[in-house]
C-alpha cells in the first residue's frame, strides 16, 4: 500500500533494547549527507536487541544503500498533489477496468473464496489490488530493505520506518521471502498489494497453506486474502457499499458535508439527496457526504467501509478510487458528475500559505502540514460560511486568491 506509511502502527521494543540501547534523538550524521555505514553500525545494536540474529542481520543490510529520490518523492504522494479529476482518470482508466476485470475473472475461485471467509468484496480487494500494483503487474523495483533506511535516516517519521525494517529484516528471518524478491515502492510497501512490514506482521495470512505468508511470488492468493484481512480486521461491514454518487439539491446546505456529519440515509432523502443512479438511496447505516471538488464536481454519500478503506490510505481520493474502481470492476456506470477541470491542484507552498491564512483570518487549521484534510476543510467552510460562501471546503486557486485578498485588506 503506496500510503500504508500513513498509518502509524509503532512497533513498541523490548524493554531490554531500550535500556541496552535507546534511540539517539539527535543523528548528527544525517544532516551531514546520510552516512549509511556510521547509520547502520548504529542501528546494528537496536535491531539484535529487538530479536533479529546477525545471521539475518549481516548480510542483509551489507549493500542498503542510500536512495535520495526516496526522500523526494515522500514530500509529493500524487494522491495529495493532483486534482481528483487527474488522479481518477489513471486511477480508473479503461484500460486498468478492462485489466482488472480479466484479472477477478482469472483468479474466481481464490476470490470467493477469500471473500466467503474474510466477508469482503472481492472487487475492493481487487481494486487495492489493481492500484496498488496493475494486478501484479508492478510490484516495485526498489530495495525494500535500502528505501526503509533512506526513511529511517532522512524521514521526519524515522522511528516508524525503523520499526518497518525492523519488522522487513524479520520477514527474511522467519523465510517468507528472499532479500531479492523483497522489493516493492519507494515508501518501504512492498508485495502485490503494497503491505507495509508491520502490517504483514499483524495481518497477512497463508492461504495457500503452504507454510509462508507469501505476498510477492507470482500467485497472488496470500497477498490478496491477506488484504481482505487487513480491511476486516479495521471494521469491514460484510455487505454495506463504501459510497454511492449522488445528486445535492440546489439549496443544499454544504456545512452539512464532511465526516464529521452523519445521517441515516432516510434522512439525507429527506433534504432531497439523491443517488445519481436513479435508485434509492442503500439503507446502510449511517453515512457522511463528501464534495471533494467542491459543489462543482461529483458528490458521494460515504458509509463506514468509506473509513476502513482510509486506513490502507488516508487520502480521500485514494479511497473514492478503491471504491470507483471496485464498482467499475463490478459491472458499474463512470462517475456521471462533471468536475471543474479549470482548476489546478494547489502547489504545496500554496496549501501551507493557505493553512496560514486560514489561522490569521481566526478560523485555525490546526495544522500546517500543506494536507487539505478534515480539519482543514472545517477550517475552510467556516471562513466561507463567514462570507456568506457556499461552504464546500474546497480548496481552489480561486479561494486561495479570495483569502490571500481578505487577509491584506484588498476587496476581493
Amino acid at each position: 500500500m503506496r500510503v500504508f506509511l500513513l498509518l502509524a502502527i509503532l512497533l513498541t521494543l523490548p524493554a531490554a533494547a531500550q535500556q541496552l540501547s535507546p534511540r539517539p534523538t539527535v543523528r548528527p550524521w544525517v544532516a551531514q549527507g546520510a552516512d549509511v555505514t556510521i547509520w547502520v553500525r548504529d542501528f546494528r545494536t537496536r535491531a539484535l536487541a529487538a530479536g533479529i540474529d546477525a545471521e539475518t542481520f549481516d548480510p542483509a543490510m551489507a549493500e542498503v544503500e542510500y536512495l535520495h529520490d526516496v526522500i523526494r518523492r515522500d514530500a509529493s504522494q500524487s494522491e495529495f498533489t493532483k486534482t481528483i479529476w487527474d488522479y481518477l482518470d489513471t486511477a480508473v482508466s479503461d484500460l486498468r477496468v478492462a485489466n482488472g476485470r480479466a484479472a477477478v475473472a482469472r483468479h474466481a475461485d481464490a476470490l470467493d473464496q477469500i471473500e466467503t471467509q474474510f466477508g469482503v468484496d472481492r472487487h475492493v480487494v481487487a481494486a487495492i489490488w489493481g492500484l496498488e500494483s496493475s494486478y501484479g503487474a508492478f510490484r516495485g523495483r526498489i530495495s525494500t530493505l535500502s528505501a526503509l533506511t533512506t526513511l529511517a535516516i532522512g524521514s521526519s517519521r524515522a522511528d516508524f520506518f525503523e520499526d518497518q525494517l525492523i519488522e522487513a529484516l524479520r520477514i527474511l528471518h522467519d523465510g517468507h521471502t528472499t532479500r531479492a524478491a523483497l522489493r516493492g515502492s519507494w515508501a518501504g510497501a512492498s508485495g502485490h498489494t503494497q503491505f507495509m512490514p508491520t502490517s504483514f506482521r499483524d495481518h497477512a495470512v497463508d492461504f495457500t497453506g503452504d507454510g509462508q505468508r507469501n505476498l510477492w511470488g507470482d500467485d497472488p492468493s496470500d497477498a490478496l486474502a491477506s488484504t481482505a484481512a487487513y480491511l476486516k480486521a479495521n471494521g469491514w461491514v460484510a455487505g454495506q457499499p463504501w459510497g454511492v454518487e449522488v445528486r445535492l439539491p440546489g439549496d443544499f446546505d454544504y456545512l452539512l458535508t464532511g465526516e464529521q456529519v452523519e445521517k441515516m440515509p432516510a434522512e439525507w432523502a429527506a433534504l432531497e439527496v439523491r443517488s445519481a443512479s436513479g435508485m434509492p438511496l442503500p439503507d446502510a447505516g449511517p453515512a457522511s457526504i463528501r464534495v471533494p471538488a467542491g459543489h462543482e464536481g461529483a458528490a458521494f454519500l460515504t458509509f463506514s467501509n468509506f473509513r476502513v478503506i482510509e486506513t490502507y490510505n488516508t487520502a480521500d481520493a485514494y479511497v473514492i478510487a478503491v471504491g470507483h474502481l471496485a464498482d467499475r470492476l463490478a459491472g458499474g456506470p463512470p462517475i456521471l458528475s462533471g468536475w471543474p477541470r479549470q482548476d489546478r491542484a494547489l502547489t504545496f507552498d500554496e496549501r501551507i500559505d493557505l493553512q496560514l491564512r486560514l489561522r490569521e483570518a481566526g478560523f485555525d487549521p490546526l495544522k500546517i502540514d500543506a494536507k487539505i484534510g478534515p480539519d482543514t476543510l472545517d477550517a475552510i467552510q467556516r471562513w466561507q460560511a463567514s462570507l456568506a460562501l457556499k461552504p464546500d471546503g474546497y480548496a481552489s486557486p480561486r479561494l486561495l486568491t479570495r483569502l490571500r485578498a481578505v487577509t491584506e485588506g484588498v476587496q476581493p
